[in-house]
């Protein structure tokens, strides 16, 4: 018989079928939806292996810088994906109404919750389900809304001067301090006092609580590369065995930051529902995930009786007014990505900040100038702690160009943001690219363009952002560029960032983040002088999709502030 005889054959040849097999594969990959005519390393082109290890050894973001100086504005980096440097691609790619959508990477970033994945904003590959899901909680993030998670930011503020005082001067052992560790744990305790009105005690205790640190540390690790392959992701996280046992209650696959979540959201919810609480919540979409493993929903909600304008409260404000849609595990995952975004990046555009500041003398004099200028005139409300406000940040704008800067030169994430490209192709920024193929810019190639920022792009020069800059070297009392030209090159530097993401799905606690920074910084540097444990050492620098830092330690020194000059109003009096 044919079967028999072709059994017997492959018995025989099955080493010489199978290297036809791979072969085939291989050549398959090599000129898939027509990427060959890019240029890209030739492993790249065969496999995603290729990524993954890249990726894996943790500084993709030189390998990418390299491959577009190398090839130019198009890079191929596997068989289906493209990575652009152009800022052209940017409107494309990212554009609101374009018809991408987030590749499988983004998938293997969703939390884990008694079993079940828990699409949030971030991660969701479904457009329609997070336009709904943003549609819902747009407005507690909206800018108007800062005033009033301001004195939440306050709270931690004031709690971690007085702790880096206690911890890091007034210690008889004058110990470092690992600053970038100690910004994680600011960040963090300000991220659970705006969603929960209540810290998770990082500052307080100055330690790793429930290990939250760790454990996002590693997952960041996992995700990275994970992420260049995604189906690997069924055989280790969310292998479906592994999510079942969990979901029958042999063990607890829930995520630390999850479980934080789960607490909170149990202290708050007696206090907000009321009714029947024995009936099963309905989830319209299919991507809003599995019933709530807290409580299920009444049908007849009661309003909230919490006045604190915490996030928390505004996701379960969203419920009531939403409750086709919007379920009490649709909260939850607010509240859990919130701690997974929020803290990291950050706390990472925190480190960048100072560490470049510390390493640029003439930048930091420069600061501390405007900021000790500004106190004598005044401006400042807070002349006992240090404290600056968001309004009074906003009126610095050596700071607000220092901030950017640090952003430019160190963004949080550190790989193309991938997207898919919509039946039946586009062009991108004049190159045709079919539908399906993966497609992405990142921020470390895009704030590297010479011809947007400069020729002195590995440089860290605040003075770029002004509108007034003439370029590096040039005296800018003695030779100032045109006003109006000025203003159309910060406009065109500020519309090629990409650290909080663009278009549609730009990062939705990008305001927050804004108000920790621009507070903090100006406050730190009020209160204290910081300078390098060692000033010859270099921080270390892990990609793990987002670019963290190590090595970054630092000593304080309690620095008295500048109080108004005679005669002059602060700004707290004069209101």
């Amino acid at each position: 018989m044919i079967t028999d005889r072709l059994i017997q054959l492959l018995t025989q040849h099955w080493a010489a079928v199978l290297l036809s097999v791979i072969l085939a594969w291989l050549v398959k990959n090599r000129y898939h939806n027509g990427l060959n005519k890019y240029p890209g390393p030739f492993l790249a082109s065969l496999t995603d292996w290729w990524r993954f290890v890249d990726v894996y050894k943790r500084r993709p973001e030189n390998t990418h810088i390299a491959l577009h100086k190398k090839h130019g504005s198009v890079v191929r980096l596997g068989p289906n994906t493209l990575s652009f440097s152009d800022p052209e691609a940017l409107k494309t790619i990212y554009g609101l109404n374009k018809g991408f959508i987030k590749s499988d990477f983004y998938i293997v970033q969703q939390s884990v919750v008694k079993g079940h994945s828990l699409p949030s904003l971030f991660s969701t590959t479904d457009n329609e389900f997070h336009m709904q899901f943003r549609r819902c909680v747009n407005s507690a993030f909206a800018m108007s809304a800062l005033v009033q998670y301001e004195p939440f930011v306050d709270n931690t503020t004031k709690l971690f001067l007085k702790q880096t005082e206690r911890l890091y001067i007034d210690d008889k052992t004058q110990q470092a301090c690992d600053f970038t560790r100690w910004l994680q744990f600011y960040a963090f305790d300000v991220i659970g006092e705006i969603t929960y009105s209540k810290r998770h005690g990082f500052v307080e205790k100055n330690e790793d609580i429930d290990g939250i640190v760790a454990y996002l540390t590693k997952l960041f690790l996992y995700v990275a590369p994970i992420g260049q392959i995604p189906i690997l992701d069924r055989l280790f996280l969310k292998n479906p065995i592994y999510l079942n046992l969990s979901q029958w209650g042999f063990i607890d696959a829930t995520f630390p930051v999850a479980r934080f979540a789960r607490a909170r959201m149990a202290e708050r919810m007696p206090e907000l529902r009321g009714g029947d609480d024995t009936k099963t919540e309905k989830i319209t979409k299919k991507e809003a995930g599995p019933p709530s493993p807290l409580l299920p929903t009444s049908e007849k909600q009661a309003k909230p009786l919490v006045k604190s304008p915490d996030l928390l409260s505004k996701f379960l404000a969203a419920r009531e007014a939403r409750p086709d849609f919007m379920t009490d595990t649709l909260v939850q995952t607010m509240a859990v990505s919130m701690a997974f975004a929020g803290s990291e990046t950050t706390a990472i555009s925190l480190s960048a900040v100072f560490y470049y500041l510390l390493k640029s003398p003439h930048a930091l004099a420069r600061l501390r100038a405007e900021l000790d200028d500004a106190a004598r005139r005044g401006v400042f409300s807070d002349y006992e702690t240090g404290l600056v406000t968001w309004h009074e940040s906003q009126t610095l704008p050596y700071l607000d160009a220092c901030v950017k800067e640090a952003f430019r030169l160190h963004p949080a994430p550190g790989l193309p943001m991938e997207r898919i490209v919509p039946e039946p192709g586009l062009e991108i920024a004049g190159k045709y690219v079919r539908g399906g193929t993966i497609v992405g810019c990142s921020a470390w190639v895009l704030h590297r363009n010479q011809d947007v920022f400069g020729a002195d792009v590995e440089a860290y020069r605040p003075e770029r952002w002004l509108v007034n800059y003439a370029g590096p070297g040039v005296d800018e009392v003695e030779e100032r560029e045109d006003a109006t030209k000025g203003e159309q090159r910060v406009k065109m530097m500020n519309g090629t960032m990409l650290q909080f993401g663009m278009g549609s799905r730009t990062c939705i606690g990008k305001n927050i983040s804004l108000l920790e920074i621009y507070k903090l910084v100006p406050s730190m540097l009020r209160r204290f002088e910081i300078q390098f444990d060692d000033p010859n050492q270099e921080w270390e620098i892990v990609n793990a999709w987002f670019v963290k830092q190590n090595n970054f330690v630092t000593r304080f020194k309690l620095r008295e502030l500048v109080m108004p000059e005679k005669g002059v109003t602060p700004a707290a009096a004069a209101h």
